[in-house]
């Protein structure tokens, strides 16, 4: 290039040749794939089709990104975009593997394996590339201010007066094509290297989602308490996020220091030894970076705990919504949760203003060093420590490398911050997965032989079990279970027999003896656990479906009545929890399920005591009992319904943690112990025969199935008796559309409008907003105002007229002036905007939650919700005010480079118009299809959370049927669907990158151009100023762009909380009718209905249809009816969670309920609930203190909370627990039986003095012999209070005053129990006869 004089032509034809051949070979790479048969048909992703060309250009993605434009994008339009290696199966494999590995080598030695190190080795081959292109991009950054330095020159040669001195045009024009050309390459560099980075976040990301979903699976019982519901779904929403997110942050951790030394050797060429006197500031960085990520570390640990303890309660209030509406405990929890939240904020605070030191130090340094170096070099950095020489070349390109140097030193707060999360949000998970599991060989397994060889198939020896690590809560367990045969365990409640069956499963921990299980299990829940998934799905429950087989059990299980009646019959969708079924709908479907499993094995926990009377009558016939579906399996059958024992083979019974009786109905009457007492005392027919009550049975089971058709068939159904929710009409026809109970999550379309900014705004404050931009405005100007004086120094230098001090001096005020304002807008971003915003909308939210309708909870799932409250708070507080503070600061910039560049060259102003026409161009064709992907992504998380928060809730049932298999599969698909939305997501940002880039480096030809061709007439100095400031606008134009799509992106998470804060709410709180009711109202709790009439949601079916009666004061009514009734109905409706029909508030035309002479619909719903007491269906216990669940506002003195816990008869074993009021209950009550559960409810009701209460199936889940004592301690306790009790056991309101039969919503018939029994043709006669509590004729004739 040199030797101008060279002829030989030889090496240039062989370059040109070279040259041919590597574009022809660029060319058929390059050809587009995806057109031929085969390749169509390939199941390869479009990834993985797209050539050379299109991936490094990303061209892959255009038909994505035009789409999006033209229409908001669907999930099934990006399907196929993501390669197989980053799917939730292939991932998991890799690191999955290399995890048990180490893990397994850590054991032998007894240390403790490093996840993070596991990561790292088993994607070493992505680390590989991304620290090839981390390094290759470092490097070919300080490409053009070598460049810059020669086109200086150049420009400079043409100041010199002897024109033989002046540099030939063509090589200006090669160096201003060379920085265009080496930007080009630096952009597709770093585009590779970003993706790169996404790629393998996703990659570990979607790994360690799955390795978190199997551990959950199989935590053992002690460590499920550890590890709470929100604690579990946080490291897969939170800490598995943070790789993706921050990944790109590990490969600076060598890249920066590389940067800083290519930076400092080729300052050093410049401004000689001077470099290192200013690079002296950098030297205190590693200490301070030490303290710093100590302190991060911190920051985040805490910051997780207070988030998991804040999504603990979250998860829970929204659980137990309805008990927290009856009991009027939102504010109690509202309390509970801001304490929590407060924690959080101080977390935030704290954080926020280390941050702003933090950049203060970072982003001060650069202009710092430039101050102390620039001064070491004007004073004493020329020869012989004499003063350099000041001159445009050495000042400018000085000013480019500190403004290169800046970037990595300024990273490293950033990098330290991303890699200390990362650091911490995997240490979290390496805990998790460390946890304790469940011990599979504790139970020997065989498979059952298919011949009755003799063996037991249930056999346990000497076992002692126990739930946590301290008293074992079943001692002495020997027994054994033929083939074949039907054992019932009986007890009262708390004695173990819930514990009995979960011992078996494997739930508990085994102390000591043997447990052997011949044959595959089925199991039962005493609380049936129901999946979002259609009716058909919840039964065969990831079986193959058999049509014959589906029909038999459906028809056994009491089914097809309720099928008929749902609007898209058995392909209708039930909703989270069961939420639109019965409590006995859902009992039912949960045997279905167990029965269509076709074990060997049934293990039933008291899943009749959910059903009515002829419900249970028709499963016992005709499913569980003797002559039922499954007389062939084994069932062990917990009970408290004592009418069907002597038609089981074998009973056992269960006292304090011990089996006390075990052998025959007649065997255990014979031996006239505690069986042969409660059989005596609590059986009406305890003395039938039997030949002659099967005879009858045969004929009641006929009459219970035609009745229950007939009745189930004619009324609404699908009537929820726990939540009570209705979900159908009585369509004609089934309706695809109506079987949907769970609609899609709502998806904005179109940008995110100026409202959505609006809302943010308001919450951080206007005024400081205003602050804020203006102060960016002035540190901006004083940013700029530093090179400006820099230009004007080395113009007016060769006077040297004025002392370098006096230049010096105004260069340190200037940066002490930024240095202020830097401090100060971080501070007010990050510190007063950022977090008066995130806890406005946060206690906006939470407001708005706990207002809301029960309705919105049937129809929404919880981890929809929970995702609102993890995923977009967490955007409010951490992203949201750093996507601001980015979007603002290259604002700035990005106006001060053209501003500078166009002073400098007034002509570069021409290009201004295009470049701007095509900078909007590409962002409003970017931001739609970006919006889509966004919402997508966002939308396509809460079904992972939701089926994770389902599966935590029924891991018991899952690891005791061994569907875990299919559980792991479906969680796998839908993290590969979230995985895939994001994938496309980052994919189409790097589209944007390679395009903007590429724009921005068109300003940089543009302004060497244009120098290049004004050489004779510009100034050096401003040349150098202008082109300085040119090599940062590429990458800064591409960050603007990106930072206001990232902060729409991010903006997303206000419109969805914003959608909750515009739902309607239920009635208000208070009303100021409240202040006119008497102080003690209702002191004497006379209720009346006046033709009232409800429904659960608008477009639904009446459950209660325009009912008239009244209710003196103290009178006890009993409350009966089929399922379907409308029973639990009237419960909602006297505590207004449902309205009256037709109704908004006060403005009812459903009729009314009247309480001592108020009209109820008008009393604020506070009033109203704490002067109602209810013990629920479901009984329901909250984390906390047992003292906590009784008494959550602290108003009782212990002494009362003692009194009523042994009026409930569950002192002494309240007494017994470690801490007594103090015992902490674990999430869900876990640690409580049911009917313990049920009985802390009761004692709830009895420190609630109230006129009226409510006792709905609250004595379903405890023993005939409990319930008496129950109904003993309300009749002496309330007596002189109005008592409505809805019972499935009629003899649990035979002593009523009243009896209220409720059929298809209305009032049948309402007289005194005596008299209607009188009355044979009467409903409750039949219902009273169904459920044994009438002798027959014949027996009442004998014993006479």
């Amino acid at each position: 290039m040199h030797d101008t004089n060279q002829t030989d032509r030889t090496p240039f034809k062989g370059f040109v040749t070279f040259l041919a051949i590597n574009c022809a070979h660029f060319i058929v790479e390059a050809w587009p794939r995806g057109r031929t048969v085969v390749q169509r048909k390939t199941g390869a992703s479009q990834y993985e089709k797209a050539n050379f060309f299109s991936r490094i250009s990303f061209h892959f993605m255009q038909d994505t990104v035009a789409l999006g434009y033209k229409r908001p994008l669907l999930q099934t339009d990006i399907a196929t975009l993501m390669p197989k290696r980053m799917q939730a199966e292939f991932s998991f494999e890799r690191l999955s593997a290399k995890w048990d590995t180490v893990r397994d080598k850590h054991a032998v030695k007894g240390t403790a394996p490093s996840l993070m190190k596991t990561i790292l080795t088993s994607f070493k081959n992505q680390w590989t590339v991304i620290m090839i292109l981390r390094i290759l991009t470092s490097v070919m950054t300080y490409v053009s201010p070598q460049l810059f330095n020669s086109l200086l020159g150049f420009i400079q040669s043409y100041a010199m007066p002897d024109e033989t001195d002046r540099k030939p045009v063509s090589l200006g024009v090669i160096l201003a094509f060379g920085m265009f050309f080496c930007s080009i390459v630096v952009t597709y560099l770093n585009a590779q290297l970003q993706a790169a980075t996404v790629n393998l976040g996703i990659e570990v990301r979607t790994a360690l989602m799955s390795m978190i979903y199997r551990k959950a699976l199989r935590l053992s019982n002690d460590a499920r308490q550890k590890s709470t519901a929100g604690e579990i779904t946080n490291h897969m929403s939170v800490d598995a996020e943070r790789w993706p997110m921050s990944l790109s942050f590990l490969p600076m951790i060598i890249s920066v220091p590389i940067e800083i030394a290519i930076a400092i050797w080729m300052l050093y060429g410049l401004i000689g030894w001077s470099i290192f006197v200013g690079f002296g500031a950098v030297v205190l960085m590693p200490p301070i970076h030490a303290k710093l990520s100590a302190f991060f570390a911190t920051f985040r640990a805490a910051k997780m705990k207070a988030m998991d303890s804040r999504l603990r309660l979250v998860n829970e209030v929204l659980g137990g919504m309805k008990i927290v509406r009856l009991y009027n405990w939102e504010e109690s929890f509202k309390e509970k949760i801001g304490v929590v939240r407060r924690d959080e904020l101080k977390m935030l605070r704290k954080f926020g203003v280390v941050f702003s030191w933090v950049g203060l130090v970072f982003l001060s340094t650069p202009l710092v060093i430039t101050l102390v170096s620039l001064a070491v070099f004007a004073t004493h950095g020329g020869p012989n420590f004499g003063p350099g020489d000041i001159n445009p070349q050495t000042i400018f390109v000085s000013i480019s490398l500190f403004g290169l140097l800046s970037r990595p030193i300024s990273a490293m707060s950033s990098t330290l911050s991303q890699v200390t999360s990362i650091t911490v949000a995997t240490t979290r998970i390496q805990k998790f997965l460390l946890a304790e599991e469940l011990d599979e060989s504790m139970i020997e397994r065989e498979p059952e032989e298919g011949q009755n060889d003799g063996h037991p198939v249930i056999e346990v020896q000497n076992g002692i079990f126990a739930w946590f690590n301290y008293s074992p809560t079943l001692t002495n367990i020997s027994f054994s279970v033929p083939k074949g045969s039907l054992t019932a365990v009986v007890g009262r409640v708390g004695q173990g027999k819930t514990s009995l069956l979960s011992a078996l499963i494997g739930e508990m921990y085994k102390r000591q003896g043997t447990i052997r299980i011949r044959g595959r299990i089925a199991y039962v829940a005493q609380q049936a656990w129901i999946i979002n998934a259609t009716l058909k799905e919840n039964i065969t429950f990831g079986l193959e479906f058999n049509q014959d087989k589906y029909d038999r059990i459906v028809a056994a299980s009491g089914l097809l009545p309720d099928i008929e009646m749902l609007p898209g019959g058995d392909m209708t969708e039930i909703g989270e929890r069961g939420i639109n079924l019965s409590g006995g709908q859902k009992q039912r479907v949960s045997l279905a399920r167990a029965a269509y499993q076709d074990a060997d094995i049934y293990l039933l926990d008291d899943p009749l005591s959910a059903v009515d009377a002829h419900v249970d009558q028709h499963l016992w016939e005709n499913l569980l009992g003797p002559n039922g579906l499954l007389k062939d399996k084994t069932r062990l059958l917990v009970t408290h319904g004592i009418h069907h024992l002597e038609h089981v083979n074998q009973i056992i019974v269960v006292k304090d943690g011990q089996i006390t009786e075990n052998g025959h109905y007649d065997e255990l009457m014979d031996a006239k112990k505690g069986f042969f007492q409660l059989i005596e005392e609590f059986s009406v027919n305890a003395r039938r025969n039997r030949k002659k009550k099967a005879m009858d049975g045969a004929v009641l089971e006929g009459e219970a199935v035609e009745e229950e058709e007939e009745e189930e068939g004619a009324s609404e159904t699908a009537t929820q008796k726990g939540d009570n929710k209705e979900v159908t009409k009585t369509p004609p026809k089934k309706d695809d559309k109506a079987a949907e109970l769970i609609a899609a999550e709502k998806m904005v379309l179109g940008r995110v409008t100026w409202g959505v900014f609006d809302i943010y705004l308001r919450a951080a404050s206007y005024p400081v907003s205003v602050v804020i931009v203006f102060a960016y405005l002035l540190m901006q100007t004083c940013q700029v105002g530093t090179n400006i004086w820099l230009e004007h120094w080395t113009r007016i230098s060769e006077n040297g007229t004025r002392s370098p001090a006096e230049f010096l001096g105004v260069y340190a005020a200037i940066v002490v002036v930024y240095m202020g304002l830097n401090f100060f807008t971080t501070y007010l971003l990050m510190v007063v905007a950022g977090l008066r915003a995130t806890a406005q909308l946060h206690d906006a939210l939470l407001n708005a939650i706990l207002r809301l309708p029960m309705s919105f909870f049937d129809t929404t799932p919880l981890g929809r919700i929970v995702n609102r409250f993890s995923t977009d708070i967490f955007a409010t507080d951490n992203t949201l005010p750093w996507g601001f503070m980015t979007c603002l600061m290259y604002s700035v910039s990005v106006l001060a480079t053209i501003v500078v560049i166009a002073s400098t060259t007034p002509i570069f102003l021409a290009m201004v118009p295009p470049l701007f026409i095509a900078l909007v161009s590409i962002q409003r064709y970017y931001i739609r299809p970006s919006l889509s992907l966004r919402r997508i992504d966002s939308t396509s998380r809460s079904p992972v959370y939701q089926h994770f928060t389902e599966s935590l809730v029924g891991v018991s049932t899952i690891r005791a049927m061994g569907v875990s298999n299919t559980f792991i599969l479906q969680n796998e698909k839908k993290a590969t669907v979230s995985a895939n939305a994001f994938f496309t997501y980052q994919m189409v940002a790097r589209w944007l990158q390679i395009r903007l880039e590429s724009l921005g480096a068109t300003i940089i030809l543009g302004a060497a151009l244009f120098s290049v061709l004004n050489r004779g007439s510009l100034n050096p100095s401003m040349v150098g100023l202008a082109l300085s400031y040119a090599l940062t606008v590429t990458q800064d134009i591409t960050l603007l762009v990106r930072s206001y799509c990232d902060l729409q992106n991010q903006l997303v998470s206000i419109e969805r909380v914003d959608e909750y804060l515009r739902k309607n709410s239920e009635a208000p709180i208070s009303l100021p009718t409240d202040d006119d009711l008497p102080e003690k109202w209702p002191q004497a709790g006379r209720i009346e209905f006046r033709n009232f009439s409800t429904r659960y949601r608008q477009g639904l079916d009446l459950v209660i249809k325009n009912i008239t009666f009244e209710v003196q004061p103290a009178e006890k009514v009993g409350i009966v009816g089929r399922t379907g009734a409308g029973k639990s109905s009237l419960t909602l409706a006297l505590f207004r969670i449902i309205e009256a029909a037709n109704s908004h508030w006060a403005k009812a035309n459903g009729g009314s309920i009247w309480i001592d002479g108020v009209d109820i619909s008008v009393i604020g719903l506070s009033r109203l609930r704490k002067h109602l007491a209810i013990i629920p269906q479901d009984p329901t216990l909250f984390a906390g203190t047992v003292r906590e669940n009784l008494d959550p506002f602290e108003e009782l003195q212990d002494a009362d909370l003692w009194e009523a816990l042994e009026r409930a008869h569950l002192k002494d074993h309240i007494s017994s627990l470690a801490g007594g009021l103090s015992f902490k209950v674990s999430q869900n009550g876990d640690n409580f039986s049911v009917g313990q559960r049920s009985l802390i409810c009761l004692a709830r009701a009895l420190l609630r003095k109230t006129k009226i209460l409510i006792l709905d199936e609250a004595t379903a889940a405890v023993d005939v012999e409990t319930d008496e004592l129950i109904q003993k301690t309300i009749r002496k306790e309330f007596k002189d209070r109005t008592i409505l009790t809805i019972a499935h056991r009629i003899k649990t309101v035979m002593d009523s005053d009243k009896i209220l039969v409720l059929e298809k919503g209305r009032v049948e018939e309402y007289e005194s129990p005596k008299l209607l029994l009188q009355r044979e043709d009467s409903l409750f006669f039949k219902l009273a006869q169904q459920a044994g509590e009438i002798k027959d004729k014949e027996e009442e004739e004998e014993g006479q």
